[in-house]
């Protein structure tokens, strides 16, 4: 501790000087550090999205754009609903290339006193499905029963509670992870609860525009293709021979998704360069300033028996302090900038938004840290070298 008293007591005499480099160097983390985070959670909502979509090619009825975008509801969470006769379904499964396909029904609920809460509700096939099934399987083992429901990680309902649909009391049996995705926001449940959920939507007279029974409707169809087929020809076999629907690869739909993740990657990445570059070069002009401001205070410390190299050790040491402090402060702000504004984040640049696992974060903050350390101990070198070769005799008189 006695080696380091020197190096205190300069920081504490020059206060200002002192909190102008932390300030500095935290700004240098806080963009590591946080471009870092979103960048990669950024990659890891589309990797979760690929992975939940478990689809080659989605049917939709043609009306569906003009009402509500799939893209948006699977993205942004955006409630809507859509129908067609449950007869595309056996059209679908009868087109070439098709391995599996499996219907799903939308429906959502209201702000209103016959709902708890406004939600997108999705009815899925669980004999057929090969999409959601898995996903609910990690929480709950058992098929879901008539009116139980699984619900995202951002639906405010815990397991043991119930959620109010168009009046009808619906248990939640198990929370879904986390996907990063419009999915978090949804509640998934059995195609037949689906079925009475819209039953009593009509029934409180809410028009959704099915004509018939709600078991002749579906909203969507999922499909898995054979190996070896290629995913968009059995899309455009689709559009072409089945009226009245739109087949979307997912491929197509993942491939604009990433598209606009890279470009809001390489936006931040420019940013984080663009601020890492400003705080260095500030830094070494902040050091090239203190060549003038310390050269009597230098000459004083060699006259008292201080080596050159004791002075750049000293002044290398100031900057390695200054820096370390100012990583932990960026490192931490950043945290605080960042991770309770992720739904915020996603909202504002629409993409699927995923925050890494605790260890990612642990070895993000490390190279913020290591990142800032050096650099702000590179800039403080070349005043290092220039100080601790100030010859003491003429510089005092030179202040005489």
């Amino acid at each position: 501790m006695k080696r380091f008293s020197p190096v205190t007591r300069n920081l504490i005499r020059k206060p200002g000087r002192t909190v102008a480099l932390v300030l500095l160097t935290a700004l240098l983390a806080l963009s590591v550090f946080s471009g870092s985070i979103v960048i990669l959670s950024l990659r890891g909502g589309l990797n979760s999205l690929e992975n939940r979509l478990g689809a080659d090619v989605i049917v939709v009825p043609s009306t569906a754009k003009s009402k509500t975008n799939l893209e948006q509801m699977l993205l942004q969470g955006t409630t809507g609903y859509f129908y067609m006769n449950r007869e595309k379904l056996d059209k679908v499964r009868n087109t070439a290339g098709v391995e599996k396909a499996s219907p799903q029904l939308f429906l959502a609920s209201l702000r209103a006193s016959c709902c708890s809460v406004p939600v997108q509700v999705i009815g899925f096939d669980q004999e057929t499905d090969f999409t959601i099934r898995p996903w609910v399987a990690e929480s709950c083992s058992r098929t879901l029963a008539d009116k139980e429901l699984a619900v995202g990680c951002r639906v405010s309902a815990d397991v043991g509670e119930s959620i109010r649909i168009y009046g009808v009391n619906c248990p939640v049996v198990a929370r879904l992870a986390e996907t990063g995705t419009g999915l978090d926001t949804a509640v998934y449940c059995s195609q037949e609860t689906l079925q009475m959920l819209l039953d009593a939507a009509r029934d409180l007279g809410h028009d959704l525009k099915i004509s018939g029974s709600s078991e002749d409707v579906v909203s969507a169809i999922y499909i898995k293709v054979r190996d070896g087929v290629d995913p968009q020809k059995v899309a455009d076999d689709i559009n072409v021979h089945i009226r009245k629907v739109e087949a979307v690869s997912t491929k197509g739909m993942l491939t604009g998704v990433s598209d606009s993740l890279k470009a809001a990657s390489g936006t931040i990445t420019w940013l984080i360069a663009a601020l890492w570059i400003l705080a260095l070069v500030i830094l070494f002009i902040v050091f090239a300033m203190m060549v003038n401001e310390r050269r009597r205070e230098l000459a004083v410390y060699r006259l008292l028996g201080m080596s050159r190299k004791m002075l750049s050790s000293m002044i290398l040491k100031e900057a390695l302090l200054c820096s370390l402090a100012g990583a932990l402060c960026g490192v931490v702000l950043g945290a605080a900038l960042v991770f309770p504004f992720t739904t915020l984040i996603e909202h504002s640049l629409k993409l699927p938004y995923l925050t890494p696992a605790a260890g990612t974060i642990l070895l993000c903050a490390v190279l913020a840290l290591a990142v800032t350390v050096i650099s702000g101990s590179a800039a403080s070198m070349r005043t290092a070298r220039k100080l601790s070769r100030v010859d003491p005799g003429t510089t005092l008189r030179e202040g005489a």
